[in-house]
């Protein structure tokens, strides 16, 4: 499936959240749910960018395709895991559904995991250079 196909399934499942789960559209749109739903956007947006920089290096499974070390992934080594959670965080404050920050924690545990498993095979296949770029990005 292209990236394309891909961007529009995210927004569509958040407008059917929006129009189907019982309370949230007849919630007020205060500052703490405006506040949510930028932060979902931008969220997702960077998760767009950082999905269409990582390119053809992008795998569900942890590989070493390329050390890819520009834009967002110059300064971030899993922008795409941060920019997700930061757009689950701007979903939960738009629904108002706080207890699913217990289902984000946990998933940032599992992203955790799997970075360090990809850590591990890019250090393998990448060396010093992998290193050097660690020394110098966060997460």
């Amino acid at each position: 499936m292209k990236i394309a196909v891909r961007a529009v399934l995210i927004p569509m499942a958040v407008v059917l959240l929006y129009a189907f789960v019982p309370g949230v559209r007849e919630q007020p749109w205060n500052a703490t749910r405006i506040f949510g739903a930028i932060l979902a956007v931008a969220g997702y947006g960077l998760v767009l960018v950082a999905r269409i920089q990582l390119g053809s290096s992008f795998s569900f499974r942890p590989q070493a395709k390329e050390l890819v070390t520009r834009g967002l992934y110059s300064r971030l080594r899993n922008p795409m895991y941060v920019f997700l959670d930061t757009m689950l965080c701007g979903l939960i404050l738009m629904f108002r559904l706080p207890w699913l920050f217990v289902v984000v924690a946990a998933l940032i545990a599992v992203q955790s995991i799997q970075a360090h498993r990809e850590a591990k095979i890019l250090e393998q296949k990448f060396g010093p250079t992998y290193l050097n770029y660690r020394r110098q990005t966060w997460f």
